[in-house]
């Protein structure tokens, strides 16, 4: 097919071929692989400035979108990709694989870093959905830190920079510049831009920015970031967000409300303790929709008010696919034996999907949340259990909710009413005001550019 780029599109490329450190923060659907992939190539093919190509996604992105793209598209077509995938043997053997680019998932940076160590061969590593590395404790971070040193050409690709507020920022800013602009450490990132919110004697559980910092932190990195969101590029299909009333029965109440007041919830044979208020939360969480794992890990049944409410809501669709989206793994047991649904796991379960074969879709946000299009296999989401990153709830969204959808995206949240469920309901809503005033303060002004206007 010949690539035929939007304005935004030829923004994205040229940001990256100037800049050998960037952040391209593009919403979901506005095409940024392809952006990425058509700069890679002239730099590697008419300017000859890069030499080995690492990209680290998502294991679903990592397996099917990138190789997808280049084989879509005419002038990607001559590029060769090695997968970086499965057992260890496979992988030694696809690293010594001459390729364009070494194709890796996100959890197999720590064994790459430690198998090359200072003779790390990538002179150009791309992260698809950067935001994976916005925690400064995690090991793939810690280990691309030591070998950001080796890397000349870095870029990073998300949609949601800044999924659970500002402090995430940070860790993706040192991958891109070694801390140049926030600062060399997370503590005196939080020192300067944030002071306490949250917090128990000692303890600080959530910090907000000091007056003023959100423009500052803004305006340090507008230079190598850049923002576009889909509804300032694309003429995508009408959303529908529906919220459904879900109302747990009176005993079950009471066991949620005791387990909500004494942090205990004696059962039969066992009891559901919650020791912090992290673990209360998903307790309850859990117990809205319909079951809660006790103290070994068993789930127990306590109501079945939202799989009542999840059989009308998929009659109420009359026969159209439907894309249901679970959090907890008792929650897929009791929904595939209700409905015998289908678990989207592997790339046949996605074109299967697409082909309009499955009627309900069984998903969850984690491994079906990144880069893949399914908005050929219909328009209607279902929230059966929601999780509390907006990160994970944008990206499962923007499954249907993207450019090629032909109808309205329906997109029904199941809230158990008096529960949990309408905190994480407001929870995702203040996260996403956050986050949209990040990507306003760095959004590109591609039509000034391309219309020659100042």
């Amino acid at each position: 097919m010949r690539y035929t780029p939007h304005d935004y599109q030829k923004y994205a490329t040229e940001w990256i071929l100037q800049k050998e450190k960037c952040g391209i923060f593009i919403d979901m659907g506005l095409g940024k692989t392809v952006a990425a992939l058509t700069a890679l190539e002239k730099l590697k093919y008419d300017y000859f400035d890069v030499g080995r190509v690492l990209v680290i996604a998502p294991l679903r992105v990592a397996e099917n979108v990138w190789d997808a793209e280049i084989q879509k598209w005419d002038h990607l077509n001559h590029l060769t990709v090695s997968k970086v995938l499965g057992p260890e043997k496979k992988r030694l053997k696809a690293l010594n694989t001459e390729a364009d680019l070494h194709i890796i998932n996100r959890e197999n940076v720590e064994w790459l870093v430690k198998l090359y160590e200072k003779d790390w061969p990538f002179d150009t590593v791309i992260i698809d959905e950067l935001s994976s590395f916005k925690s400064n404790k995690a090991k793939r971070f810690r280990a691309l830190r030591k070998v950001r040193p080796f890397i000349k050409r870095l870029i990073g690709l998300t949609g949601t920079p800044a999924p659970n507020g500002l402090i995430d920022l940070w860790p993706q800013l040192y991958l891109l510049d070694g801390g140049e602009r926030l600062g060399k450490t997370i503590t005196g990132y939080r020192e300067r831009y944030f002071v306490p919110d949250r917090r128990s004697r000692d303890v600080i559980f959530s910090y907000k920015p000091r007056p003023g910092a959100e423009e500052t932190i803004y305006n340090k990195i507008s230079d190598i970031c850049v923002s576009m969101k889909s509804e300032d590029y694309l003429q995508l299909p009408d959303r529908i967000d529906n919220t459904i009333d879900v109302y747990m029965p009176d005993q079950a109440k009471k066991k949620y409300d005791q387990l909500e007041r004494d942090k205990l919830l004696p059962l039969l044979e066992s009891d559901v303790e919650a020791g912090t208020a992290g673990v209360l939360a998903n307790k309850l969480l859990q117990m809205a929709g319909g079951a809660v794992y006790d103290e070994y890990g068993k789930p127990e049944v306590m109501h079945s008010a939202k799989i009542q409410a999840l059989e009308e809501t998929i009659e109420a669709a009359n026969k159209k696919p439907v894309l249901v989206f679970y959090n907890y793994r008792h929650e897929l047991d009791r929904i595939q034996k209700k409905f015998g649904a289908r678990v989207m796991d592997t790339a046949v379960d996605i074109d299967a999907w697409n082909k309009g074969e499955v009627p309900v879709m069984l998903a969850h946000p984690a491994s079906a949340g990144h880069g893949l299009n399914l908005q050929a296999g219909g328009n209607i989401i279902i929230w059966f259990g929601l999780p509390w990153s907006l990160e994970l709830y944008q990206q499962a969204n923007a499954r249907l909710h993207r450019q090629g959808q032909t109808e309205k995206v329906i997109i029904h949240h199941l809230v158990t009413k008096d529960t949990v469920d309408e905190d994480v309901m407001v929870v995702l809503g203040n996260k996403e005001s956050g986050q949209d005033a990040l990507l306003e303060a760095v959004k590109a002004r591609v039509g000034k550019i391309y219309t020659g206007v100042s």
